[in-house]
């Protein structure tokens, strides 16, 4: 799903369910595209914006937390949109039990993820594999998680990823030591989600 499609989607299923509606869990891929979240530095994007349009990356300034990181395909990017009651409503807990969604499903294929205190997100070794940056309104959470799972990671040797120099970022694909694709990854991730939540699926396409 486009960027871009894909953030007005998000911001429609959060008035819904301001509204009222159920949550949603989003489970997609993107074309490639570089992100610049609120706390975006300039000097962490390390190329033009020209430039990696040429490449056919995308640079589009968004409203989630934290600074540049990279999507494309081979990614799962995954958007809770959810009252953060599940949490209740502590923005701290929140993003604990994001990174705990992640670790369940690293665990799952035999990798053991760490949390990196004071960064968000998740990590094997010194290599981040999954991101997390998002945003509250009125207690809802929308944007939320990039886990790699196979895809190609030159690009993020062109940003300084999440503002953190002197690490590195890693996939499921090469921490399995064999090909974890989206698709294998999504069910996992899923569960994860159901079973720290208690929640109970109604699976859209």
């Amino acid at each position: 799903m486009p960027y871009r499609t894909c953030d007005a989607l998000q911001r429609s299923l959060l008035e819904d369910v301001l509204a009222g509606e159920p949550a949603t869990l989003l489970l997609v891929e993107h074309d490639p595209v570089i992100t610049l979240g609120a706390g975006y530095h300039k000097e962490n994007l390390l190329q033009t914006v020209s430039s990696y349009q040429a490449k056919g990356i995308e640079v589009v300034p968004i409203d989630r937390g934290g600074d540049v990181t990279y999507h494309g395909p081979g990614q799962l990017v995954i958007y809770p949109i959810f009252d953060t009651q599940v949490s209740g409503r502590d923005l701290h807990r929140w993003l604990r039990d994001l990174e705990e969604a992640m670790l369940r499903s690293c665990q799952a294929f035999g990798i053991s993820g760490r949390r990196f205190p004071p960064h968000t997100g998740v990590w094997v070794g010194d290599a981040k594999i999954a991101a997390i940056g998002i945003k509250l309104r009125r207690w809802v959470s929308m944007h939320g998680i990039a886990l790699n799972c196979d895809l190609d990671l030159e690009p993020f040797s062109t940003i300084i990823p999440c503002g953190i120099k002197g690490y590195g970022v890693t996939s499921l694909t090469l921490e399995a030591g064999q090909k974890v694709s989206v698709d294998e990854a999504k069910p996992v991730v899923a569960a994860a989600f159901q079973e720290l939540f208690s929640l109970t699926w109604v699976e859209t396409k």
